[in-house]
């Protein structure tokens, strides 16, 4: 570890941070360097920044950081300009540039340590400061979000940072926070050294960022450093969804090991059956989290039942938003939260943008807006959400290039008809048409269209629906062909069903 002795107000931080070296400068390497550039003089000796590509607004922000002190280079030659001044004390890595990377070997060969500003900022925050962290492959916003709404029910200075919010780093320069719920990505985990929250959660593990990691087995590893140092933190908790084959097998790993080897506590969500299954009856867990048999949401901690809600009485829709109620409430719980305030905040949460949500109702078609569904697995979620409805699905953007048979199956079980759109159209529909000269699905009333681009397949859905239908954008894509971002694609979604809400009336 860098500096030396070691402060007492903060968790595990140095009184001297030497020599610092940033690398990239998106959101997470701005809010680095804002932050390293205030301790020049004091805790921070020299700064430096290698920046990435130029650009009008680093640029300006360069210029900032320039006239307080530190040396800012851009492009692919900014390390070897920084080299005669190595070796740093530690070097703060932006999550877009992968460990496998040669820029990002290159920096690790220059610092004493690299780590990700997760990590930095965990490390900086008061000694007496609480981190929850939330991971896995979907879900982590609405966990992160619902744990973090729960917590301010409870009267708590809680806050979401992380991928959601400020930057943890951020959050923690502002001093406004006493418990940090921190949604952390498999990038950010990849590069922390003795990160230990004292509640980690983990959602469902599915194939995603294989570009990045390099193989599915790595990412999974990146994830599970979640666990890696709880025990170093006092009264950890760790909440796993045991309904996801990979996590189960990390809760096998756990049950296996005695407490004081394992070092902190940990709550299966639901089991192999499903969340309507009890780990203590079917595994002798000593903690479980399920839905009760009369559907009531039930966290079973330390001896004690909790019995919340009923699943019908939260305001966000489908199966995996009750997961990620019991995960949430799980999470709260584990530090002493009461079970009527847990109950209150679970009911009182509203849906987020841009996951399953509701955006109005066109001649008696309900839209929802899911564009946050950038894979396969959160488009299977988002299916199930609607038992009983005529559901047509919009299909469409940027092909990640994943296994399409899944979501073949489930798209013509549940819904009336699917338009495929935009680069990744093609693919989905022959992946669809394919399926449809199979002989389980001859005779079916399912109906499959195609369109060029969002815009096209709203306008195509919309002609197709009946009153009291279901339309949902919940695209298993990238939005990148397109837009942006997944927020944009909502917006423009949105901006859609509001026009056309306008022209019917």
């Amino acid at each position: 570890m860098s500096g030396g002795v070691m402060t007492t107000t903060r968790i595990c931080a140095p009184q001297s941070l030497g020599r610092v070296l940033i690398l990239g400068l998106g959101k997470s390497g701005q809010a680095a360097a804002r932050y390293c550039a205030d301790l020049l003089g004091s805790r921070v000796s020299e700064l430096y920044v290698a920046a990435g590509a130029p650009n009008e607004a680093a640029q300006a922000f360069a210029r900032e950081l320039e006239a307080s002190g530190a040396k800012v280079a851009f492009g692919d030659e900014a390390l070897e300009l920084f080299a005669s001044s190595a070796p740093f004390s530690l070097c703060i890595v932006s999550p877009g540039i992968s460990q496998f990377s040669d820029l990002y070997q290159r920096a690790l060969a220059l610092c004493d340590e690299m780590m990700s500003e997760v990590e930095f900022a965990w490390r900086e925050s008061a000694s007496d400061s609480v981190w929850i962290a939330i991971s896995g492959t979907n879900g982590k916003t609405t966990v992160t979000s619902l744990v973090a709404h729960i917590l301010q029910v409870a009267g708590f200075r809680a806050s979401a940072v992380g991928n959601i919010g400020d930057t943890c780093l951020d959050a923690v320069a502002a001093k406004q926070t006493d418990i940090y719920v921190a949604e952390v990505s498999s990038y950010q985990l990849a590069s922390t050294i003795r990160f230990a929250p004292r509640v980690a959660v983990l959602l469902g593990i599915t194939p995603d960022h294989l570009i990045w990691h390099g193989s599915y087995e790595v990412y999974q590893a990146a994830k599970f450093k979640l666990f890696e140092h709880l025990k170093d933190t006092p009264n950890a908790f760790a909440i796993l969804d045991a309904t996801n084959d990979i996590v189960r097998g990390r809760v096998r790993m756990l049950r296996k090991l005695n407490d004081e080897d394992r070092g902190f506590s940990y709550v299966p969500v639901g089991t192999s059956c499903g969340y309507h299954s009890d780990m203590r009856a079917k595994c002798g867990s000593e903690n479980a989290a399920y839905v009760s048999a009369d559907g009531t949401l039930t966290v079973a901690i330390d001896g004690v039942e909790h019995e919340l809600l009923s699943a019908a009485d939260l305001q966000i829709l489908g199966e995996h938003n009750v997961a990620n109620a019991l995960m949430a409430a799980s999470a709260v719980l584990a530090l002493g939260v009461d079970t009527a305030t847990v109950a209150r905040g679970l009911a009182s949460f509203a849906p987020l943008e841009h996951r399953i949500e509701p955006c109005g109702v066109v001649r008696g078609v309900a839209c929802y807006n899911d564009s946050k569904a950038t894979n396969v697995d959160a488009t299977l979620k988002a299916l199930e959400s609607f038992p009983g409805k005529r559901v047509t699905v919009l299909l469409g953007g940027r092909d990640k290039m994943t296994d399409l048979d899944e979501l073949v199956s489930a798209v013509t079980k549940t819904c009336v008809c699917a338009v495929c759109y935009g680069e990744s159209g093609q693919r989905f529909f022959e992946a669809f048409a394919h399926d449809a000269q199979s002989e389980d699905n001859s005779g079916s009333a399912f109906a499959l269209l195609q369109a060029h681009h969002l815009q096209d397949a709203f306008e195509c859905a919309l002609s197709q629906a009946l009153p009291g239908d279901v339309l949902l954008l919940s695209p298993a894509c990238a939005s990148f062909d397109e837009f942006s971002c997944f927020e944009e694609r909502g917006d423009a979604f949105k901006a859609l069903v509001s026009a056309a809400c306008i022209s019917s009336k």
